[in-house]
């Protein structure tokens, strides 16, 4: 349980912010009947100001509202100095929305028409990333078993080996790290590592993680597995 809702039994404290009454009371009611405490907003400017009273864990935020799009919302959240995670609902398909929510400071996504038990899936987690995910944050480091990223100083050591990345990979390794223990599609690494005008095909990601394995796996146990047919795991090697 997160700081902002020790004091209560609730499981984390969710702000959703959709502008259509029938989606945002069916999530804020199905959100209280999962665990949460739940607030709503149904514009940009209602959504900043019951973020700033009430200091979310995590906001639920519709990237199409009435006075300004989602990502300008994140963006002046992010601009206050604001840091929970943010999920986004979008429009089906819309594969730039997806990356330019990443891109201004987003945490994930769920695309409409979405399932209920999808949107709490995904909350927790980002919760579980964000706050006592299987990464341990040092000073600006992730660190997962025996591998540590310094994003400051963009360095990244397994054990005491020190090992040289491009931009690309590390970017990638970073978000496997942020995702550690979580299947990851070919597809969704494609939308959050490269660029969004980026038009090539997901085969760039195969190609990316091998140059990967054959930095990182071949210091110790292996680290990045495939799960044929889904995607790609970090996980902590065993004892490390």
């Amino acid at each position: 349980m997160t700081a902002a809702s020790e004091e209560n039994d609730y499981e984390a404290r969710l702000l959703v912010v959709d502008d259509e009454p029938n989606i945002r009371d069916l999530l804020a009611t199905s959100l209280r009947f999962a665990g949460f405490e739940v607030f709503t907003a149904s514009t940009g400017n209602e959504a900043i100001r019951e973020a700033t009273e009430h200091q979310p864990d995590l906001v639920v935020l519709d990237v199409m509202l009435p006075d300004m799009d989602g990502f300008t919302v994140t963006r002046r959240l992010r601009d206050r100095g604001e840091q929970y995670p943010i999920l986004f609902l979008t429009a089906k398909d819309e594969t730039q929305d997806k990356v330019a929510g990443l891109t201004v400071g987003g945490d994930d996504y769920v695309t409409k028409p979405f399932s209920l038990e999808e949107v709490v899936a995904r909350i927790r987690a980002v919760l579980r990333r964000t706050h006592s995910g299987s990464e341990t944050a040092v000073d600006s480091a992730l660190v997962v078993g025996d591998l540590r990223l310094d994003e400051d100083s963009h360095e990244v050591h397994r054990g005491e080996v020190n090992i040289e990345l491009s931009p690309t990979e590390f970017k990638l390794l970073r978000y496997l790290m942020l995702n550690s223990g979580r299947v990851v599609s070919k597809t969704q690494i494609l939308d959050h590592v490269w660029d969004y005008d980026w038009s090539g095909e997901v085969g760039i990601v195969e190609s990316y993680i091998s140059y990967l394995r054959r930095k990182i796996d071949v210091v110790g146990e292996p680290m990045i597995h495939t799960k044929r047919g889904i995607g790609y795991v970090l996980r902590a090697a065993e004892g490390a």
